[in-house]
């Protein structure tokens, strides 16, 4: 339970919380350890180290070295000088030289290793530890940077050693290839027509904001993402068409323009010829250091999106006590104003018996023989409605006004 150096946390009820997702805390009679640490004042750390190795030896956690090494993506980034390096977890085996940042669990890594990470592959080129010291093996539990991947790999995808490049560069080529056609089926599991979207761009119901997201490492770009996918989306919907880790290039501007989209960047900058290409073809580029931040801005966005809601303020409330007829003007309402001041002009209902049975405005307000502009609360005028002339003793005039307000996007979906 990380941040409990922070203001307000409260590291009871995340355990709580975790309860009702089938966690039971060890304290309170359950199998999960919970550890309350701060990553930036190191309270705690001592205590989940030894509560680690307490689990490792009840539970006889062993990692084997001889075998293959195999596990997980943690981190990843494009670095501008040595190219993509990662960070992984390996599970077994023995890693040897390459491109990556790994945590070795099982096996042994060294340098030389062919690896296939989802769609991408490399030999590991070159390890340096924690410390920043060129290692040539890494063992179950070394923590290794390592260099060689043909590209970024994605946080989270598991990684292998197998028994060379050929069978490296099949491998993520086949599973490139699974991955488009995955990406492919979610776009179009919801099928609509052509003649549904010209029907909802018609009806104005058809809204969208089209994103190219970059950021300077993968985990930042799932965080990003995690936090766009929270953000309501009944209205108006976020469509990221491309996301990617490096600095934004061409390529990004190019398709930002053809899908009239907003080019975000998380720590990350335009790079070559992409910020005058921009500029030349309208797309705009927001970056940002603070994800909160951008995600504020893209409320914002989604927001002006909206169309606006219309609001009623109530003007005056009016009785009528006694109707006059006239040749000339009709029926004329004599009023009396209760609450508020009247306006010629001004939008009015008539109720009856609780009915609204007209909704106009007032062609006529008269004091005395005068016509007036405006009555106050307290007096007396007669009322000519527009086209309108079944007013009896006893009705109600209710007199309003609209105007039109920015809405607001609901809370984040939890």
């Amino acid at each position: 339970v990380n941040k409990i150096d922070t203001e307000g946390a409260q590291p009871e009820r995340v355990r709580t919380e975790m309860t009702q997702q089938g966690l039971q805390p060890a304290e309170w009679g359950g199998e999960t350890e919970f550890v309350d640490v701060s990553a930036k004042t190191h309270e705690g750390l001592d205590t989940l180290l030894e509560t680690l190795q307490v689990v490792a030896e009840l539970a006889e956690l062993k990692a084997n070295p001889d075998v293959e090494a195999s596990g997980f993506v943690i981190e990843s980034k494009l670095d501008a000088g040595r190219g993509p390096v990662a960070t992984l977890l390996v599970q077994r085996g023995t890693l040897r030289v390459g491109d990556a940042l790994v945590l070795v669990q099982r096996g042994t890594l060294r340098v030389g290793d062919a690896l296939v990470a989802g769609g991408h592959w490399g030999r590991v080129r070159a390890m340096n530890d924690y410390l920043g010291t060129r290692v040539q093996e890494a063992l179950p539990g070394d923590q290794v940077e390592v260099l060689g991947f043909d590209g970024v790999p994605e946080a989270g995808e598991f990684v292998r050693v197998v028994e060379n490049e050929r069978k490296a560069r099949t491998l993520a080529a086949d599973r490139a290839n699974r991955l488009k056609t995955e990406s492919l089926a979610r776009q179009s599991g919801v099928k609509v027509s052509l003649e549904d979207i010209l029907k909802l761009a018609r009806e104005g119901t058809l809204k969208e904001l089209n994103l190219v997201l970059k950021a300077d490492v993968s985990g930042s770009l799932e965080a990003v993402e995690d936090e766009i996918a929270r953000l309501p989306q009944d209205e108006v919907s976020v469509n990221v068409i491309h996301r990617g880790v490096g600095g934004i290039n061409e390529s990004d501007v190019m398709l930002g323009a053809a899908s009239s989209g907003v080019i975000l960047g998380f720590n990350v900058r335009p790079v070559g010829d992409a910020r005058a290409l921009a500029s030349h073809e309208g797309v705009e580029i927001r970056s940002y250091t603070v994800i909160y931040k951008a995600i504020e801005d893209l409320r914002a966005a989604m927001e002006g999106m909206l169309e606006p809601e219309e609001v009623e303020d109530s003007l005056a409330e009016i009785e009528i006590r006694q109707t006059f007829r006239a040749s000339k003007v009709g029926t004329i309402a004599g009023c009396f104003v209760t609450e508020g001041k009247v306006t010629r002009g001004s939008k009015t209902r008539l109720v009856r018996d609780g009915t609204v049975i007209y909704d106009g405005e007032i062609a006529s307000l008269r004091r005395f023989n005068e016509d007036v502009r405006e009555v106050a609360s307290g007096f007396e005028c007669g009322i000519v409605l527009t086209n309108f002339a079944d007013v009896k003793e006893g009705d109600l005039l209710e007199v309003y006004t609209t105007r039109k307000v920015d809405r607001q996007l609901p809370d984040r979906v939890t």
